[in-house]
């Protein structure tokens, strides 16, 4: 009765929606668990007990993926704590604060930084978060703001990026055609990607935000730091300040360096894992690689390098360098803790269903002839959606991707699939950018060190706006179908958009203040 229909759904739903509502989402992610694990043992208790728990949460925290990137989180927070006690942050942020002297300029910085580190998008998001966060705060900036930065140039810049873990993942779902071939064919019809970056830019240099977001802003804003008020500052509470405090001796290099090197070794260690370095090229490595085992690879050789380099240069002693490890492990648990919830959600709606119910729904609408040329805008909508519920966009991909190819047999020189492959990937992503239990939303919001929900609530309208035009476009392409016209289209209506939006927010502040 529950498995294969809209029931398989519900759980995501209910956990989303309490989420939003209490502000709370350890237990709203819990309460969504619960619910599946009833739907799926037929309101049994000890069949609930043992599909949460055993199939769930511990399936999960078994499964060699999931460890790999919880690992890398640990080591990756383990970096951040040890260039914090180093001086490293403090002393980029003073850097910063004497080049970047504008707000306008620290966030374009932040995308600038956020567009290069294109490899992976949990990479990304813990990286930028890091080095940015001391630039944005000093600016004013609120970390509401930083973690949309964060967000928005994490998954939509991966999905535009021809090596990054999120090609190769794309290319795997791909059967009977070339998948690298039809990813990068499909780069050009990504306006959900394209058209948030174009939104960034619009925001930060035409000086407004709107919705929840403008309320953090102004707040943050009028008390100089990125940290403000009730819109709480870090994932984990209160920013302490670290004890034993900051050294003293630390200079920019004890941040770029940690950074430099954790780039160079998570590339290689990526196409490590893809058989780089047993002939294969570096595409094919990349295509073909583990990413969970290459960050792993490649954050831990980075940690021992920034602890050997710490030591030489003696900012910090070898006792003070193991203390800050442990420390940067706590500092991760609460990402980690949602994450763990996530996946679990995760599993109860993969065990409903959920994927057969959505490919049932797309195969339906792909018969339809006359609805065709559609197909593209249907598919998005379909992609964020199902995106949003689940909070995983690949999953997203291995649903929708195959049915797409089938649809057109695999006929690359279909235009129109390639527009509806290229939906399908936009959809995913726009899906799991609005999503509270994506994993990609939490690493921003940890990277970002600004409250989950409220990162959720304020990124939200901004997502939407961004869907909202991506749909039309998508529209528009099935109809057109060239991307020469329907890219600088999509662009254009995108700042038509934002100068609409910000006549409206001048408007409505005028009001308020007659």
């Amino acid at each position: 009765m529950f498995v294969n229909s809209f029931w398989a759904l519900v759980p995501a739903i209910i956990a989303i929606a309490l989420a939003l509502i209490t502000k709370e989402v350890y237990s709203s992610l819990f309460i969504g668990i619960l619910v599946g694990g009833v739907l799926y043992s037929g309101f049994s208790f000890t069949g609930t007990m043992e599909h949460v728990f055993v199939d769930g949460m511990i399936a999960q925290l078994a499964d060699s993926w999931n460890v790999g990137i919880l690992i890398f989180l640990v080591v990756l927070g383990s970096m951040v704590m040890l260039m914090n006690r180093a001086g490293g942050s403090a002393a980029f942020g003073r850097w910063a604060v004497a080049h970047v002297k504008t707000r306008i300029g620290a966030q374009l910085a932040t995308i600038v930084l956020g567009m290069l580190i294109f490899i992976d998008d949990y990479f990304n998001c813990l990286t930028v978060g890091s080095v940015m966060r001391p630039v944005t705060d000093k600016h004013g900036i609120s970390r509401e703001k930083l973690a949309y930065l964060i967000d928005a140039t994490a998954a939509p810049i991966c999905i535009i990026a021809p090596i990054s873990s999120w090609a190769a993942a794309v290319t795997g779902f791909v059967d009977g055609a070339n998948g690298l071939t039809l990813f990068v064919r499909a780069i050009p019809y990504n306006f959900y990607a394209f058209l948030t970056i174009a939104m960034m830019v619009c925001l930060a240099v035409m000086k407004f935000d709107y919705g929840p977001m403008r309320k953090a802003e102004k707040a943050s804003g009028a008390e100089g730091s990125g940290a403000t008020d009730g819109f709480a500052s870090s994932i984990t509470g209160a920013e302490d300040q670290p004890n034993p405090p900051v050294s003293g001796k630390g200079r920019v290099i004890h941040l770029v360096l940690p950074i430099v090197s954790l780039i160079i070794c998570c590339v290689i260690g990526m196409i490590y894992t893809g058989g780089f370095f047993e002939g294969e090229s570096f595409i094919d490595a990349f295509s073909n690689s583990d990413a969970s085992v290459g960050l792993v690879y490649g954050s831990a050789v980075a940690l021992v390098i920034t602890v050997i380099f710490f030591l030489i240069t003696r900012v910090l002693n070898f006792r003070e360098c193991m203390n800050a490890i442990p420390e940067g492990f706590k500092s991760m648990v609460p990402a980690i803790l949602i994450l763990t919830f996530a996946w679990t959600l995760k599993s109860m709606t993969d065990s409903l269903g959920a994927k057969e119910y959505v490919a049932s729904l797309v195969e339906v609408i792909a018969d339809n002839h006359a609805l065709m040329s559609l197909l593209p805008a249907i598919v998005f909508v379909i992609g964020t959606l199902l995106a949003f519920a689940t909070g995983t966009s690949w999953g997203t991909f291995g649903i929708l991707i195959p049915i797409v190819v089938n649809v057109f047999g695999a006929d690359l020189n279909s235009e129109l699939m390639i527009i509806a492959i290229s939906a399908c990937m936009a959809g995913a992503v726009c899906g799991d950018h609005c999503s509270p239990i994506s994993d990609t939303t939490i690493m921003a919001s940890a990277g970002g060190q600004c409250d989950h929900i409220r990162h959720v609530s304020t990124q939200l309208p901004y997502a939407v706006t961004a869907a909202a035009v991506s749909f039309v476009c998508y529209i528009l392409a099935g109809f057109i179908r060239s991307w020469f016209i329907c890219l600088p289209l999509s662009v254009l209506l995108m700042i038509a958009a934002m100068w609409l939006a910000k006549k409206i927010v001048g408007q409505n502040t005028a009001q308020a203040e007659a």
